[in-house]
């Protein structure tokens, strides 16, 4: 039973705009979330979604568990992501 990435327009432009070797890390890193999302994510603090860490970028998502969806919202270097 996996999960399904969806991504959203945002996180699919700014994905486009790392260079390829770091969109290979965190396209990797998302299909290992598929089978067991919550071993690999943390919930971020007065808000609904959670993150994933990827070196040092973040990928912000929102996980459908009565779906089976993992819907990816944003992705940025760590510094930027957050404010």
């Amino acid at each position: 039973m996996t999960y399904e990435l969806v991504y959203s327009e945002e996180s699919l432009k700014q994905l486009k705009k790392l260079e390829k070797d770091i969109q290979n890390r965190i396209l990797s890193s998302l299909e290992r979330c598929r089978i067991r999302p919550h071993a690999h994510i943390k919930k971020l603090v007065g808000n609904p979604y959670f993150r994933l860490r990827v070196g040092k970028y973040r990928v912000i998502l929102d996980v459908k568990d009565d779906k089976l969806i993992i819907l990816v919202l944003e992705v940025a270097h760590r510094s930027r992501i957050y404010g």
